[in-house]
């Protein structure tokens, strides 16, 4: 068996209600002063008042910072860094989708120890130290609460990536009751991303693909796969609410370390410049993407599928796999095309160009990617 290397978050707390243990585990890990990171719409909808009640009663200084946007810009994290650094903050605190998850992580880091961003993008560069940090993701989705990957969209629509084991959480909070009032769109492309996660991560053609990882991955789909319906369309049942939670946690630990391909590598120009939802982005290519890789990893799909796709049980090739989750995609009410989402044909060329600077992806892809294969991919999509 070859070598490898498995890293995750020690800790994990899970539960609905668990929010309330936030004050004891910031005082046992953070120290006296704490910096929240968060989003301005969690905020007004009261979904951190719960956090900040706990937090005070534990005796805790805080201070909020809740400038976080959606694909998040160069700009957002130098100015959560510089609120954390004149607060003095002894640790952070990340509340709510990847977005803010991953800006805390590079508050963390930076307020700590004084790198610069644009010095410690790419894969092992970030020194550190960092402050300790505690991440409650209130989507189910991109797992960052428990991935060593921060994403950051600089000022030319490029998403880049800082990567290393030193911004991975210490605690990861999981409590299904922040998920309840996610709308269902919301819940839909939050799922698909992560069960594209845990297919990604299974096929991965990383050194570092390991059977931890694609462990974890099969058991993410699973729950993922026999409970996103249930969640969309039900937003209030708590046990579809924790299965996802569980599911997303469970496919970021297999990415984390058999990282994803050229799924995400083609999503990245769709949001970075039409501003389309991380997880719809990866749900408008991945039957496509999927399409592309089966003739080199068709047995991995085969043996994948029936996991969230139990009808696929003997039968499972990597069309049907495709075709399921399309099918899934449009049973959610996600759009089924580029031209749904405002994308033009003519926008094809410019972000095939984009998604081949993604080498950092598209070397774990199972099938090489060449320039006019992403262009097929995105024509196939559109």
């Amino acid at each position: 068996m070859p070598a490898f290397t498995f890293n995750t978050t020690p800790s994990v707390v899970f539960g609905s209600g668990s929010i309330a243990r936030i004050g004891e585990i910031a005082a046992a890990r953070l120290g006296a002063r704490v910096a929240l990171v968060t989003d301005a719409g969690l905020v007004k909808a009261g979904l951190v008042t719960p956090a900040l009640q706990a937090l005070e009663a534990a005796e805790l200084a805080v201070d909020v910072f809740d400038g976080v946007v959606a694909d998040p810009p160069e700009a957002v994290v130098h100015a959560a860094v510089a609120q954390a650094r004149g607060f003095g903050a002894d640790g952070v605190i990340g509340f709510g989708g990847g977005s803010s998850l991953d800006v805390a992580k590079l508050v963390a880091l930076l307020a700590k120890g004084g790198e610069d961003l644009s010095a410690v993008y790419g894969v092992g560069i970030a020194k550190g130290p960092r402050l300790p940090l505690v991440a409650v993701p209130t989507t189910a989705g991109t797992g960052s609460e428990v991935t060593p990957i921060s994403i950051v969209t600089t000022g030319s629509h490029e998403k880049k990536g800082v990567v290393s084991p030193l911004i991975i959480p210490d605690v990861a909070l999981l409590d299904p009751d922040l998920t309840l009032g996610l709308p269902p769109h919301v819940t839909a492309a939050t799922g698909i991303d992560a069960m594209v996660h845990a297919i990604e991560a299974y096929t991965s053609l990383s050194p570092n693909n390991n059977p931890v990882s694609r462990v974890l991955a099969a058991e993410a789909l699973r729950l993922l796969g026999r409970n996103i319906e249930r969640a969309v369309h039900h937003g209030d049942d708590r046990e579809a609410r924790g299965a996802m939670l569980i599911g997303s946690m469970l496919a970021g630990q297999a990415f984390a370390n058999s990282p994803v391909a050229a799924v995400h590598a083609l999503a990245y120009p769709i949001g970075g410049h039409f501003g389309v939802p991380h997880g719809l982005s990866n749900a408008l290519v991945l039957p496509h993407v999927m399409r592309f890789n089966a003739s080199a990893c068709e047995p991995l799909y085969a043996e994948l599928a029936p996991h969230a796709f139990p009808a696929l049980e003997g039968r499972a090739t990597g069309a049907a796999f495709a075709d399921a989750l399309a099918e899934l995609s449009a049973r959610l009410g996600l759009q089924p095309r580029l031209r749904d989402v405002g994308i033009p044909q003519d926008a094809v060329p410019m972000m095939a160009e984009d998604a081949m600077r993604q080498t950092r992806l598209l070397v774990n892809n199972p099938r090489p990617v060449a320039l006019e294969d992403a262009r097929a991919i995105y024509e196939a999509a559109w």
